[in-house]
Formats: structure tokens, C-alpha cells, sequence
């Protein structure tokens, strides 16, 4: 009996020494800026439904990723140089298409955008546009899939299986994103009022379209 409650202790502290690490690096990845970013943030000035929208998306394309590096596919991805540029154009494009909407409703002053149109303007639609842009700017990304290929086996505790300890560690890492974005959306929303006057509103979607327009070309550029 006592040597399986002084195991259980040390199974508890080898997955707290795993755990530490690996949510202080989650920590550091999410506060990196990037397109997602940006989208979220730009969703919440909408409305902190279509922000945590957004989030959902985001964290639904991290999950997908790391399923698919637990799987070994992203590998291909790695090795395949034509399957690599395909994707990093097809997410240089999005990036570049979803950075002229916001230059073109800072331009309008409508505080919606064709990224609001091209969604429907319901509600139930416009929700649904905002998630399903969060996965896809994620899954556009080749450099996310392979990213999450060389971070997720790192902390795979040693003598665990793979598959589902890197599955286990992708859901972690969305969940624990979800929280973290969701004090972006948060933030956002008490300065509503700030930021949705027309002449902030107007330099918010200037920033941000520009700022999707040079992740995009540096998407396009990166070999």
C-alpha cells in the first residue's frame, strides 16, 4: 500500500515538473503578437461575443494542430516543400484579404467592414464568421502545424505514449489559451466605449488591416 501511495506521489510530482514549464512556455507563445491576435481583438470591439467567438476558432485550429502533430503528419508538411508553399500562400492570402476589409471599413467609417458583410449581418452568422475566421487564419498558417511538431514532444514525460500524452498536452494548451485571450476580450470590452468612437474605431481597423497586410507579405516572402 505504500509503495502505490509513494508512487502516485511521484506520478503528482512528475506532472507538475512537466506542467510548470509547459504552461510558462503556453504563457510566452500567447503573448507573442500575431494575426490571431489581431482578429480577436478586432472581433471584440464588436462585441465580447464575437470576441470569444473568435478565441473558440483560434483555439480550435491549436487543437487541430496538435492532433495532427501527435499523428506525424505535420512531418510531411516539413518535408514537402510544395504542400508547405501551398499552404503558406493560401494563408498569406487570407491574411492579405481579411488586411484590405479592415483598411476598406476604416476607409468607410462603418465600423463593420466587409468581413462583417461577407459573414451576413445576423447575428447567429455574423457568430459563426467570427469563429470559423479564427480557425481558419490558424490552420492558414503551415508555420503553426510545425511549430506545434517541435513544442508539443518536449513535454511528453518519458516512457508515456505519444499520441495521447501530445493530444493531452494540445487540449491543455487551447484551454489554457481560451483563458488567456479571453482577458483580451475582456479588456477590449471595458474600454468599449473608448474604442468605439468613430475617429479611435477608424485608427484601430487602419492598424490592424495594416498590420494583417505585413504578416501576410512576410507569410508570402518566408521561403
Amino acid at each position: 500500500m505504500r509503495s502505490i501511495v509513494r508512487r502516485g506521489a511521484r506520478q503528482d510530482v512528475r506532472v507538475f515538473e512537466i506542467l510548470l514549464p509547459f504552461v510558462a512556455a503556453c504563457t510566452l507563445i500567447a503573448l507573442a503578437p500575431g494575426p490571431s491576435t489581431v482578429l480577436i481583438i478586432r472581433n471584440s470591439l464588436r462585441g465580447r461575443r464575437l470576441g470569444m467567438l473568435a478565441v473558440l476558432g483560434n483555439e480550435t485550429g491549436v487543437f487541430v494542430w496538435g492532433v495532427v502533430a501527435a499523428c506525424g503528419l505535420t512531418a510531411l508538411l516539413a518535408a514537402s516543400e510544395v504542400a508547405y508553399d501551398v499552404m503558406r500562400y493560401t494563408g498569406a492570402a487570407v491574411l492579405l484579404v481579411f488586411g484590405v476589409q479592415a483598411l476598406r471599413a476604416a476607409r468607410r467609417g462603418d465600423g463593420e467592414g466587409d468581413a462583417d458583410r461577407f459573414a451576413g449581418d445576423a447575428t447567429v452568422a455574423s457568430g459563426w464568421r467570427a469563429y470559423r475566421t479564427g480557425v481558419l487564419v490558424n490552420l492558414a498558417n503551415p508555420k503553426a502545424g510545425i511549430f506545434a511538431m517541435s513544442f508539443l514532444p518536449q513535454f511528453v514525460p518519458s516512457g508515456a505514449p505519444q499520441l495521447p500524452a501530445m493530444i493531452a498536452l494540445a487540449a491543455f494548451w487551447a484551454v489554457f489559451e481560451i483563458g488567456f485571450y479571453s482577458t483580451y476580450v475582456w479588456g477590449v470590452g471595458r474600454l468599449r466605449k473608448v474604442l468605439s468612437r468613430a475617429g479611435v474605431r477608424r485608427r484601430l481597423e487602419q492598424v490592424s488591416g495594416g498590420v494583417l497586410l505585413a504578416l501576410g507579405i512576410r507569410l508570402a516572402l518566408d521561403g
